[in-house]
Order: structure tokens, then sequence, then C-alpha cells
């Protein structure tokens, strides 16, 4: 235990924990964004989805929101103690220089503001898909997740915090997925340091694929749909789900 806190207190360890926790998010995020995706099939398809994540998987979708949960907190930890050392290493006076970026990207410069965002984020999501405060009226269904989802972006200025979320996640993500394959050793210098094709790719898709849902709800391409329609599919596993369905884990970001 004494060496695991001896590792935890170096800044390298920091480092590799927040490398760690790192593609722990990224493998989460590409793995949700390809379920919330579902949501383009219709009503049957997203709403089995959701069903099958509550009803077959059970215990296990538990065990990975813990693994996920305490990632978050190693992560957001690192991160703060981390900053918290560079300031306090960091010179002052009038003899200091200020520091010009010089090969940094923009995406490395704002990466706390963007995490911080994301934050929020990250909390308001659970309240409005999870904890779902807003889906107490009348209308809701258990077993109808693709209108709850649609509900849910019924109003511009959340849709327009999710947009903006996703923008914040697309600079963490290309800097964060290379930053963390290059503390780790997986990722070799290279003689051009800012090109960093895959982790363009990996953010691109997977912010733009977040922002597709609430997008399209906004304009119409995805609309609501009768109750019944919606609720067909889900009828025959819901008997089987004990455990009442939550939307963020099957759809809408």
């Amino acid at each position: 235990m004494r060496h695991v806190l001896n590792f935890w207190r170096s800044q390298v360890g920091k480092k590799v924990v927040m490398a760690i926790t790192g593609l722990i998010g990224v493998g989460f995020v590409i793995g949700h964004m390809i379920g919330n995706l579902q949501m383009f099939q219709g009503p049957e398809k997203i709403n089995a989805y959701a069903h099958f994540l509550h009803g077959t998987l059970g215990g296990a979708l538990w065990g990975a929101r813990l693994v996920l949960l305490a990632a978050v907190i190693l992560h957001v930890t690192a991160a703060v103690q981390l900053t918290r050392q560079k300031q306090a290493a960091r010179p002052s006076g009038r003899g200091y220089v200020k520091w010009e970026p010089q090969i940094s990207t923009f995406a490395s410069r704002s990466i706390r503001w963007g995490g911080a965002l994301l934050l929020v984020w990250l909390v308001y999501h659970i309240l409005h898909f999870t904890v779902r405060p807003e889906f107490t009226s009348p209308g809701y269904s258990d077993a109808d997740v693709y209108n709850n989802v649609v509900k849910g972006f019924s109003r511009p200025l959340v849709v327009a915090f999710y947009v903006a979320a996703m923008g914040s996640l697309a600079l963490h993500l290309f800097h964060g997925a290379w930053s963390s394959l290059r503390t780790l050793g997986l990722s070799r210098p290279r003689p051009r340091p800012t090109a960093r094709s895959v982790a363009t790719l990996v953010a691109a898709v997977v912010s733009l694929g977040f922002a597709a849902v609430p997008l399209a709800v906004a304009f119409g391409i995805i609309d609501p749909q009768p109750a019944a329609q919606a609720g067909e599919s889900a009828g025959s596993t819901a008997s089987a789900a004990p455990e009442r369905p939550a939307p963020g884990d099957g759809a809408g970001q």
C-alpha cells in the first residue's frame, strides 16, 4: 500500500493514472455514442437496446457505472493536483518571464476549462436523463425511451448546451487521447508534434456522433412517435427488465 501511495503522490504516478482513466473514458464515450445513434433507426431499435442494457446486463451495467465513476474521480483529482503542483513550482516576481506557447495546441491550453465544462455537463446529463426530474410529467413512459429522449431535447437551450459541451469533448479527446498514449509509451515522438491524425479522427467522430441526436431532434429529423408504436417492441421485453430503464444509458448523449 505504501508503494501505491508513493506512486500516486509523484507527478509521474498522477500522469499515469490520468492516462489510464482517460482511456477508460474514451472507450466509454465511443460505446455510448454507438448506442445513442440507434435513435436514427427508430423507436423499436432504441427501446429494445435500452431494455437490453437494464434487463439483460443487470448487475454488469452497475459494475461498469462504478468503474466509470471511480475513473472520473481519479481523473479529476489527479488533474487538479497536477495543476496546483505546476502553479506552485512557477517562479514569481518581476524576474518571471511570461510563458509563451511554442508547439502547444489550443486543445492543450484550454483542456482545464474544457474539462470543467464537461464535468458540469456530466452532472446535468445525469440529472437530465438518469435522475430525470423532467420526466415526471404526464406522457412519460418507462418503456418509451425514444419519446423520452425527443422530449428531453425539445428545448433549444438544452440542445445548445449539449452541442457546446460536445465541442469541449472534441478538444478534450483530441489532446487527451494523444497525451494518454504518449504517457503510457504507446505512441512514439514524431517530427510534427501537432500532427495527430488518429486523435483528430476520434475527436471528430465521437463529438459529432453525440451532437447528432439533439441536433436531429431540434431540426425535426428525429420526431415524436405515437406511444403505441414507440412502445410496441419494448412491451415484449419490459417484463424481463425488473429495473426501470434510464434513458441516459440507452440514448440521448
